[in-house]
């Protein structure tokens, strides 16, 4: 009985009962109450679910109590008592089940089948429609009478595949999970009741004649639906033979066996067919009912192993028969003969393989025996010969496989292992076949989903730990012979620890430091070793394996190994020291090198190339080198492309002795010395430097390739080539427009990093036209993630110890350093402003604050700077475009320095405005305009007035008497202006338009007066003759005025180690890069800098323009 809901309602005056829901589905009637009647019923259903509820209500209409007073709510009512709706009803609907009998009139043709044999075929093709349930219960009467029915029609085929296609329909109810537990009933019916002795003849017949259609690609029944049924069809066929065979003695076994090999040949066809569909749902078919699997492989078993066995235990394997055809594409021919030796290896036993190994007659024999059958299951391990989702057929092989190389190991500590009949290509044989056993794809459990893995651990366990355990055992018997395997075997032995198993790693990593130890011990070294295992590491880790776990286990362990011995204590420390560090740059390395930002990609490989040239890996570093190479021509990044490649090209010698490393890149084979190399080489730098618009650098290599071509090898052709090169670089130097890049710092706070990026400051390079915006787009879009700081100061503990992402990023401006080349000379524009934006290893940021009372009506008064300079590993730019910053120094620029810093920036302005007209007469006058008007007119800036008010007062001084230089520096700044600003307004005049003209006039007169007050009060200052054709400005920088750059903190030598190669050609002194050079008479030297010594206070104002660099929004 089913039990529905019930609600009580109030209507009118009257309450009563209404049913939710009803058997039949009917929907109750709608109360005429002001809520919706849905709501009302949720929450009463909820309460009446408490059966004392309503238990206690009247059952009767005579029981029930008076009706309730007009208006009367429920609840009312439900207190004064219950009354009887004469409106209101409900239906109650009962069904009457039997568990013996049946009204189902498909079904109830069939059990009564002999009433009306007429009707037979069309009651059997109507059980298909019968719901599974009603089936289930009548299933002992539904088989007595299939069976029946087939019995008394033996002499016919009429019913044969309807009764057999109903057999199927019933088998399949019964593997339902809806009615699993029915399996016992079958299993049960099998054993007890099951009589009909002549079944087996018909059910053979029509499950061959099922696969036979299938072959042929005929249509029929599904032969998926059959397979699965197999197991069920096959027990009613082994208990019917068994009935007859002892009813009738055994007689008619010949028929049988023809009918089962007549059938096993037709799956043979099956499996030939080239039509995808049957094939494939065998396949389906046979992997979805695990007794159906287990019961072909026993049967294929059982089938070879009677034609391959011949009375004696010991199997005949010349005269192995082959009772299966080769398959067609897309499966391998070699599948069929590899289930028949697999089916054949099940059958063996101990005392098999015994006497199999005996049987040889000599021990050559033997040892061909074994390599041949090493080799053939080490190439079956490869390349497998069924698909990867056949994971029975493949763990059935696996299972088999791992016996036998058991068994012929332990042959081999027999008979090969002794001082005279040692083997060494059969062990290494063994040790190969092992490792590529343990390792194939279809033992990696950690692959499969956690249903399938638990599965297969039941059933055949994790076969990688067996014979991980058999190997180390295997080595360690050895003894002696152990060094004979060294370097080769050190490959196959870290392929083996390298698969993700914790107990087989913790068992195998201490094979390591018995290599180690066998060749200490005989060379007192283990340099060999040492130097595959680094080899081999690096590809492995870098196709996939290796992971956190297995660095930090190689450490411990090989630690614990090498502290056991005093003679390698030391020497162990220091090589398990390097390989803990290569892979965590392998890691860092491979944990990028997919993602669609090669950004991070390219560090890695320098911390790599960087590693690898430490330790004197040459081989290694020139691979990295052309991988950076390739990621940076990828990114269009020319000019660090060719730096990269120059760092290869200067391990090269001009000499004709052959190349040693490995080719890589796109050389040709044919340049076989390093000249030839080096030459093909530096041609291709010049060409990347020239696509970066590097011409000043590709001009140095073109340079040394001159050299070459007139002192070396007299090739005058060449030579030619490579100086019209060299002429074009310096005619783009001056015509090609180059705008300077910007720089960046960037820093990268938070656990949430990886660690070679983890609390570093880094500064980047940004690319041609690049704003910081886009550069903070690019920057952050590895990382949706992080979170960018508003601030520019380093951040705290807080920060940087949290588990987050925090990015940093404001602008900063390169330090040009000091050239000498330059000093006292007029050079172009175009020439000096190359080496203000590279070769720069310094970098500044400026951040204002004001420092005591503050003057409202002059903030020069009271403006400080806090300059903070940032010093790279190596110049930018290099092989990178960022580099780690390695020391940091900050200093506190005084308002009197700060003036200094702008009068002398404003001139150097002045100046490069000059020179430009002077080279270009067709440039447009506006820029220079507005510069002069700035100057000369106090209504537009104010001029310098706010300085001599801020610091030329007698009472500056008194309170000041230090900065007594520094004033007279800066006087003689403002008196150097007055001679640039008569050039400059002598230029604008003749270019200026008539339109223009009465603005030059008062820019004339505006600087007539500001020139006479500046010779009056800081005398007067003049051009030497013949230089007035292109000026010089002032020292921009008087001695004492710079202060020395921060020491760095890098161990010695190391600064050296990722730099740009030199840029000079051996033999010649390479100039140094230009700067402004000082006028004739030196100004009086500044003072230096004051260091902080605190922090700067918070709350400072807006510097001048030129004084500021505007902080990350």
């Amino acid at each position: 009985a089913s039990t529905a809901p019930w609600s009580t309602t109030s209507s009118g005056t009257s309450a009563g009962w209404r049913q939710s829901r009803s058997v039949h589905g009917c929907r109750p009637s709608r109360p005429a109450a002001a809520q919706p009647a849905g709501r009302r019923l949720q929450g009463d259903s909820r309460r009446l679910e408490d059966a004392s509820a309503y238990l206690g209500l009247p059952s009767t209409r005579s029981t029930a109590e008076p009706r309730a007073a007009p208006g009367a709510s429920f609840r009312a009512g439900a207190a004064a008592g219950i009354s009887v709706s004469t409106r209101d009803t409900f239906q109650i609907a009962t069904l009457i089940c039997s568990t013996k009998l049946t009204q189902n009139v498909n079904l109830l043709g069939l059990l009564k089948w002999r009433s009306k044999p007429t009707l037979l075929a069309g009651n059997l093709q109507k059980l298909m429609n019968v719901d599974g349930g009603e089936v289930i219960k009548f299933l002992q009467d539904t088989l007595d009478a299939l069976f029946s029915i087939m019995m008394e029609n033996a002499d016919t085929d009429i019913y044969d595949a309807l009764i057999f296609d109903a057999l199927v329909f019933i088998v399949g109810l019964v593997a339902d999970r809806k009615f699993q537990h029915f399996n016992a009933v079958l299993e049960a019916y099998i054993r007890q009741h099951f009589s009909a002795t002549l079944a087996y003849k018909k059910l053979v017949t029509v499950l061959t004649q099922h696969v036979e259609r299938a072959s042929r690609g005929e249509p029929g029944e599904p032969l998926a639906r059959t397979f699965k049924a197999l197991e069920y069809i096959f027990k009613f066929i082994v208990r019917s033979r068994r009935l007859f065979a002892q009813l009738y003695e055994g007689r008619e076994a010949a028929e049988f066996q023809q009918s089962l090999q007549r059938f096993f040949l037709c799956l043979n066809e099956l499996m030939r067919c080239p039509q995808e569909g049957p094939t494939l749902l065998s396949q389906v078919g046979c992997a979805g009912s695990a007794g159906a699997a287990e019961l072909a492989r026993n049967v294929t078993a059982v089938h070879c192993c009677s034609l391959l066995f011949t009375g004696d235990k010991a199997p005949k394997l010349d005269r192995v028969p082959v009772p299966l055809q080769a398959p067609p594409v897309p499966f391998p021919p070699q599948s069929h003969y590899v289930a028949c030796m697999t089916a054949m290896l099940s059958q063996m036993d101990t005392e098999h393989y015994s006497s199999y190994i005996a049987a040889f007659p000599s021990r050559t024999e033997l040892m061909d025996f074994l390599m041949e059958t090493f080799i053939l299951f080490k190439d079956l391990i490869g390349k497998t010969v069924y698909p990867s989702d056949w994971v029975v057929m493949n763990m059935v092989q696996n299972r088999e496989f791992l016996r036998t190389i058991n068994h012929f190991a332990a042959t081999l500590r027999e008979t090969f292992l002794q001082q005279s009949s040692f083997e060494l290509q059969l062990w290494n044989n063994y040790f190969h076949l092992a490792v590529a056993f343990l390792t194939q794809d279809s033992l990696q459990l950690e692959n499969f989903s956690q249903a399938k893995r638990t599965s297969i651990l039941a059933k055949y366990g994790d076969m990688r730990a067996t014979i991980g355990a058999a190997i180390r055992d295997m080595w360690y018997n050895l003894g002696q012979r152990k060094i004979e395997f060294i370097p080769a075997m050190v490959g196959p032995i870290l392929e083996m620890t390298l698969v993700p198993e914790l107990e087989l790693r913790r068992s195998t990593i201490p094979i390591f430091f018995d290599m180690m130890l066998c060749e200490y011990q005989l060379t007192e070294s283990f340099s060999c070793f040492e130097d595959e295992l680094l080899r081999k590491l690096d590809s492995e880790v870098e196709g996939g394996r290796g992971d956190e776990q297995y660095k930090q286990l190689f450490e411990s362990i090989l630690l614990d190994c090498c502290r056991g011995h005093p003679q390698l204590a030391e020497p162990g420390e220091n090589f398990v020291a390097l390989v803990t560090g290569l892979l965590e740059r392998l890691l860092d390395y491979r944990a990028v090198m997919n993602d669609e930002n090669k950004t991070y990609s390219m560090s890695c490989t320098v911390n790599l190339l960087n590693f690898y040239k430490e330790i004197d890996r040459q081989a290694m570093y020139i691979r990295y080198l052309y991988k950076l190479k390739d990621l940076h021509v990828s990114y269009e990044n020319y000019t660090e492309g060719a730096y990269t490649l120059l760092l290869h090209a200067r391990l090269l010698k001009w000499s004709d002795e052959p190349n040693t490393a490995p080719m890589q890149g796109s050389h040709s084979p044919s340049l076989h010395t390093q000249r030839q190399l080096k030459e093909a080489l530096y041609n291709q730098i010049i060409s990347y430097f020239d696509q970066g618009k590097m011409w000043e650098e590709a001009i140095h290599i073109c340079k040394e390739l001159a050299e070459q071509y007139e002192s070396e090898v007299f090739d005058y052709e060449m030579l030619s080539d490579i100086l019209q090169r060299e002429a074009k670089f310096y005619e783009k130097i001056l015509k090609v427009l180059r705008p300077s890049p910007d720089y960046f710092a960037v820093g990268y706070y938070g656990q949430g990093f990886p660690t070679f990026l983890r609390n570093k400051v880094f500064i980047y390079r940004g690319k041609e036209y690049e704003r910081r915006e886009d550069f903070e787009l690019r920057l952050l879009s590895p990382f949706p993630n992080a979170e960018k700081l508003k601030t520019t100061s380093s951040p705290g503990p807080d920060v940087t110890a949290s588990p987050g992402q925090y990015i940093q990023c404001f602008t900063v401006q390169p330090v040009e350093e000091a050239r000498v080349r330059f000093k006292e000379r007029s050079v172009p524009e175009q020439i000096t402003n190359f080496y203000k934006a590279n070769h720069v290893q310094s970098f500044s940021y400026s951040r204002p604050f004001q420092k005591g009372p503050k003057d409202p009506d002059n903030e020069f008064a009271t403006m400080w700077i806090e300059r903070t300079t940032f010093t790279t590993a190596y110049p930018l730019p290099g092989i990178l475009r960022w580099f780690a910053v390695t020391a940091t120094a900050t200093t506190i620029i005084s308002p009197l320095e700060n003036a200094i810093e702008t009068m002398t920036r404003t001139n150097e302005k002045i100046l490069s405005e000059i020179n430009r007209h002077q080279n270009d007469p067709s440039l447009p006058v506006n820029p220079l305009s507005m510069l002069l008007n700035g100057i000369v007119d106090p209504a537009v800036m104010g001029g310098f007035a706010k300085y001599e008010t801020a610091f030329f007062q007698e009472s500056y001084l008194r309170e000041h008497p230090e900065d007594e230089a520094g004033v007279e520096r800066l006087k003689d700044l403002i008196a150097w202006q007055a001679p640039l600003l008569a050039e400059g307004i002598r230029i604008h005049g003749r270019k200026v338009t008539e339109d223009l003209r009465p603005f030059h006039a008062r820019m004339e007169q505006c600087f007539e007066q500001l020139r006479a007050k500046v010779h009056s009060q800081y005398g007067v200052r003049e051009m030497p003759p013949g230089r007035r054709s292109r000026l010089a400005p002032p020292s921009r920088d008087p001695p004492g005025r710079r202060s020395p750059a921060p020491p760095s903190r890098d161990p010695p030598g190391r600064r050296s180690r990722l730099a740009p190669p030199s840029r000079g050609t051996p033999g010649r002194s390479s100039p140094a890069p230009p700067r402004i050079p000082p006028a004739p008479s030196s100004p009086p030297a500044a003072m230096a800098p004051r260091v902080a010594a605190r922090s700067a206070p918070p709350g400072s104002r807006r510097p001048s323009r030129d004084a500021r660099a505007p902080p990350c929004k």
